[in-house]
């Protein structure tokens, strides 16, 4: 089969590749452990700087002393210092999810928020995060944009930028709304598994025959 020509005909064969590769909703491939998007907003903040594995480790200790924005809101820092400690930066995140409970209360009546101009304005919450909010928790048009989306789509040459805004505008453009989320944690999974940075399995992979940086890397 050629190569694609244009970006356009290349990101439809990436998704419908990546999908029958990693089958699942946004939803159940997301590896972060929880049952709400209360749940899933604490532990993503928790994610930062540290691995899917470790938060899984911690917030069940954390669910089950904080189960609501009220009780994040009311916490006394020492504690959840205590129990977030083993994610790194366990002051500035234990400040970013008492601040987050804290706006869910004053702003939101304890929910969270599925837009991304609110859920940006809540502390520790970035694009990202509240990207994987909207797709995941939500089931709505969100791309997150982390080091493998944007390290893989522009091997994909389907983004020249290194901005994860302009990357995910790129993106945005060239992929339907429903895929986007879904299309995110699959190139995490592609980036992990197969993709990996530094020793790429270009003989292995299903996307070598689009990929104009295949066996070039």
């Amino acid at each position: 089969m050629a190569r694609p020509r244009g970006a356009r005909a290349r990101a439809n064969i990436v998704v419908e590749r990546l999908r029958l590769e990693y089958p699942g909703s946004a939803r159940e491939l997301c590896a972060l452990v929880h049952t709400s998007p209360f749940q899933l907003l604490a532990a993503t903040i928790l994610s930062a700087q540290c691995t899917d594995e470790m938060v899984n480790k911690v917030t069940p200790a954390l669910f089950a002393r904080y189960p609501a924005p009220i009780d994040l809101a009311e916490a006394d820092p020492t504690e959840v210092e205590v129990l977030i400690h083993a994610t790194g930066f366990f002051r500035q995140k234990t400040k970013s999810l008492i601040g987050m409970g804290t706006a869910l209360e004053e702003r939101f009546d304890g929910e969270v928020p599925t837009e991304l101009d609110d859920l940006v304005t809540l502390p520790g919450v970035g694009r990202k995060t509240g990207n994987v909010i909207r797709s995941v928790a939500f089931g709505l048009p969100g791309l997150p944009v982390d080091t493998h989306v944007g390290r893989l789509t522009r091997l994909l040459k389907l983004t020249s930028e290194t901005d994860p805004v302009k990357v995910e505008h790129d993106l945005g453009g060239l992929v339907e709304p429903e895929e986007r989320g879904g299309l995110s944690l699959r190139l995490i999974q592609h980036g992990r598994r197969v993709c990996i940075a530094r020793r790429p399995k270009c003989d292995v992979c299903l996307l070598n025959g689009v990929c104009p940086s295949a066996f070039k890397t």
